[in-house]
């Protein structure tokens, strides 16, 4: 049985780059019969908001998107919060550990940003880390720990990482690439990539369709299962929907959050129009339930093109 996922963070409203994601994740299962699971990744508790994860399952459910297990209906691999599992990380640190994956970091954010040599390496986790705590001695490690908490990174191997994604093609990134990256940061929040890989693993995820965006942090996920000993999930990465900025989709997009949009007395139906209309499976947009595009929906009909949101298009949404 294959099973696919949505995983949103509910530091901010669902907005129509993430509904898309969504839709589309939801189809690929929906589509060969799988089963589609929710999962919150609320594990950084001073972003997290749970009113906006309450939210975001209503929108969803509003747009036509249901799931097999989740938060709200529970299921055989829950719980299906990520600040409900920290236990079931802290184990895969302690296995990382004992194969001498890890070592501590202690160097500050600030550290980090001046010595930077390039402006490049994985954009939400800052620029690339060079690498200075990794040939400490445990004398010099003992004395910065007097002074600081470290934060555990992951020593990334020589070579190439090499796969393919189902939408964006084969794929090949240098393994050290963005350098020796953080598994647990130092206030003791698990980062992304650990908890993004235990969970996917032990909720036995086999596919996973998600933004463009982080398709370049699927070699550290990648080295995170193999390190594991995990199976890895096929991976589909979409390209991403711009604003009228030009930029990114992101929460300061207020006005083309689902929330706003539903406020406003717009049919999911259109909704679910525009989205199928700007990831290429349907020629124009035009009103269509979810369950409508089930049929004929496979990873390789979704447009490999990033799309803007334009004034006009916009205009005519929110009509």
């Amino acid at each position: 049985m294959r099973r696919g996922r949505f995983a949103p963070t509910p530091s901010g409203m669902i907005h129509l780059g993430n509904a898309r994601t969504a839709l589309l994740a939801w189809l690929q299962m929906r589509a060969v019969r799988g089963e589609f699971i929710l999962r919150v990744e609320d594990i950084d508790i001073h972003r997290s908001k749970p009113h906006i994860a309450e939210q975001i399952i209503d929108d969803l459910y509003w747009l036509g998107i249901d799931w097999d297990e989740g938060p709200d209906v529970g299921g055989s691999y829950g719980p299906y919060r990520q600040s409900e599992r920290q236990h079931l990380y802290e184990q895969a640190l302690l296995k990382l550990s004992q194969g001498q994956y890890l070592y501590p970091c202690y160097c500050s954010r600030a550290q980090l940003l001046s010595v930077a040599s390039a402006p490049h390496g994985i954009a939400s986790e800052g620029p690339a880390y060079n690498g200075q705590c990794r040939s400490l001695t445990t004398e010099q490690r003992l004395v910065k720990a007097a002074d600081k908490v470290p934060s555990l990174r992951f020593k990334t191997p020589e070579g190439n990482i090499s796969f393919a994604d189902q939408i964006a093609g084969l794929q090949s990134f240098s393994a050290s690439y963005g350098g020796d990256f953080i598994v647990k940061r130092a206030d003791g929040i698990i980062s992304y990539q650990l908890a993004v890989v235990v969970d996917d693993a032990a909720m036995g995820i086999t596919d996973v369709l998600r933004g463009w965006d982080l398709l370049d942090s699927t070699p550290r996920q990648l080295l995170l299962y193999k390190a594991l000993g995990l199976n890895a999930p096929s991976f589909a990465h979409v390209p991403l929907l711009y604003g009228p900025d030009g930029q990114r989709l992101a929460k300061r997009h207020g006005a083309i959050a689902l929330h706003s949009i539903r406020a406003q007395g717009i049919s999911p139906e259109k909704v679910v129009g525009y989205l199928a209309y700007m990831s290429g499976l349907i020629p124009k947009p035009e009103p269509v339930k979810a369950s409508e595009l089930i049929e004929h929906f496979e990873p390789k009909a979704v447009s490999t093109t990033p799309f803007t949101l334009n004034e006009q298009i916009l205009e005519q949404l929110l009509l």
